[in-house]
């Protein structure tokens, strides 16, 4: 058991959370409820030319809805607070100040202008400009320029950013969780930018000083971030801080070809890529989520879990306490998972037909008002209990079951003339004269007088049952047919196959 776990989400509001960061927020929560450690939610919102307004309460909102609510963030149990990076400027300053202090930091005064005019210079000798140990005292920086130059342009407001001094010549050695050791070569990194002129920092910065402030155990990330792990490490140190573990994760890849899942790959496969729909408001886009299209969280998050971790075993449904008991970053895996909707549907069927027919009914209720169906819920519940294995979401039960509610209309054609015969006009007449005299009118009752009278009769079971299922139904689709001639009653029972043989006969003779 870890002692102490505290771990952070930490998403940019920059629109909609795709469900790669979903399941990072859900690594995250299992590792936390595991070790019965904290789970933090922080809203890194330094970005402030791509923050949309209502993407902080649509990541809220999407973990709520999934089941894994943050522990301590944005107006909850603020103990580290404030916990948007937004409102922690002058946190950052300080800590950007002391590098420059203890030389691991310097002034860097080159304009845009100048840089793009070097990097173009590189480009003409075949060369890429990095901004390291090479070239940092020979650059605009405060490292060639005297104390006295520095000053006069600080005091004279002069753009610049404060940079880190990679250290020069050092194989670092670092540890991932999921990955091993990783070796990396100081002089192949370049000189991050760490703070600029306006006040705010980058991501770089203001990530490890929160981390640090909020005293985070474990960081559990997406393999995007493993190359900004060594300035991460050399930025601990720095500061003379003890570094928490890393654990970056695996890429969510897309179902076909190659690369990450993309939200284009969700337009062009019709699939949802994030938890919840989303509108933006500056560009009225919108798009699709699971919950609108009809998953249970439930299930949208065990998929998820097993997207690059395994516990294991070969049981694939597992509930959120169950994954909670199992997970271990070590099982982990190092390479992508392939994202796949069918699998994700299947998920969805399994945790649907575990839902208690009762609160399927429920979902179900309003789709049959909005048909101007009004039946009672213990109705619905029993239609729901005939169809619901042949469901994957809440909107397929109208088509698995109108004909319980709605006599048919239409016969299907190819059906209706296949079945169609000489003889079967009697025959339905004869059932409908067993349908009148049964006295216990349920569907063991209803079954076993048909089948008497069709041994008796020496018919063959085909000739009986497709023809009437075909005149109650309108094809040969749904659940046991006596379940249905139970359910829709003796009187539309007889009043369905009337109806059958009247338009039979207009169609065949």
């Amino acid at each position: 058991m870890e002692s102490n776990v505290r771990v952070r989400f930490a998403p940019s509001p920059t629109g909609p959370l795709h469900i790669g960061g979903v399941r990072t927020a859900l690594f995250n929560y299992l590792f936390a409820k595991k070790h019965q450690g904290t789970f933090i939610l922080r809203i890194e919102d330094t970005d402030r030319t791509r923050f949309v307004p209502t993407a902080e309460q649509y990541i809220v909102d999407s973990l709520n809805w999934c089941g894994i609510p943050f522990d301590e963030g944005v107006g909850k149990n603020e103990k580290f607070g404030p916990y948007r990076q937004s409102e922690r400027a002058s946190i950052y300053k300080k800590y950007a100040n002391e590098l420059i202090e203890n030389g691991w930091g310097y002034y860097a005064f080159d304009t845009n202008e100048e840089l793009n005019q070097l990097r173009e210079s590189y480009e003409k000798e075949g060369k890429t400009f990095i901004y390291n140990q090479h070239n940092r005292k020979e650059l605009n920086t405060s490292l060639r320029l005297s104390a006295n130059e520095v000053t006069e342009k600080l005091k004279t407001g002069a753009p610049f950013v404060i940079r880190f001094k990679t250290p020069e010549n050092e194989i670092l050695i670092l540890n991932d969780i999921i990955r091993g050791e990783i070796k990396i070569d100081t002089n192949t990194l370049d000189d991050k930018v760490l703070f600029k002129s306006d006040g705010m920092p980058t991501y770089h910065l203001a990530n490890i000083v929160d981390d640090h402030l909020m005293e985070i155990s474990h960081v559990i990330r997406g393999e995007e971030w493993l190359p900004s792990m060594a300035l991460h490490i050399l930025l601990y140190r720095a500061f003379d801080w003890t570094p928490p573990l890393f654990a970056h994760l695996p890429l969510i890849l897309k179902p076909i070809g190659k690369g990450k899942l993309s939200k284009r790959d969700g337009e062009q496969l019709g699939i949802p890529v994030f938890p919840l729909a989303f509108v933006n408001e500056s560009t009225g886009e919108t798009v699709k989520g699971y919950k609108e299209e009809g998953y249970l969280p439930e299930g949208f998050i065990n998929m998820l879990a097993l997207l690059g971790w395994n516990p294991g075993t070969e049981q694939e449904i597992l509930s959120l306490d169950e994954l909670i008991n199992l997970f271990d970053l070590e099982k982990v895996g190092k390479s992508g998972s392939k994202f796949d909707p069918e699998k994700t549907k299947w998920f969805q069927h399994q945790y649907l037909i575990r839902q208690s027919n009762e609160s399927l009914a429920e979902l179900f209720q309003p789709i049959l008002v909005e048909k101007n169906i009004n039946e009672p819920l213990e109705r619905i519940t029993k239609v729901i209990s005939f169809i619901k294995e042949r469901a994957t979401f809440a909107a397929d039960f109208w088509e698995l079951s109108d004909f319980f509610f709605v006599s048919p209309t239409v016969y299907d054609e190819k059906t209706s003339q296949k079945q169609w015969k000489e003889g079967t006009e009697s025959i339905l007449n004869s059932a409908i004269e067993i349908v009148k005299s049964v006295t216990n009118f349920t569907s063991i009752e209803i079954e076993t007088n048909i089948k008497d009278w069709i041994t008796s009769e020496e018919i063959s079971f085909g000739k009986v049952m497709q023809p009437l299922r075909l005149s109650l139904v309108g094809s040969l689709k749904g659940p046991h047919l006596f379940d249905i001639i139970e359910f829709i009653g003796r009187e539309e029972t007889i009043k369905r196959i009337l109806k059958f043989i009247e338009v039979a006969k207009t169609k065949n003779n």
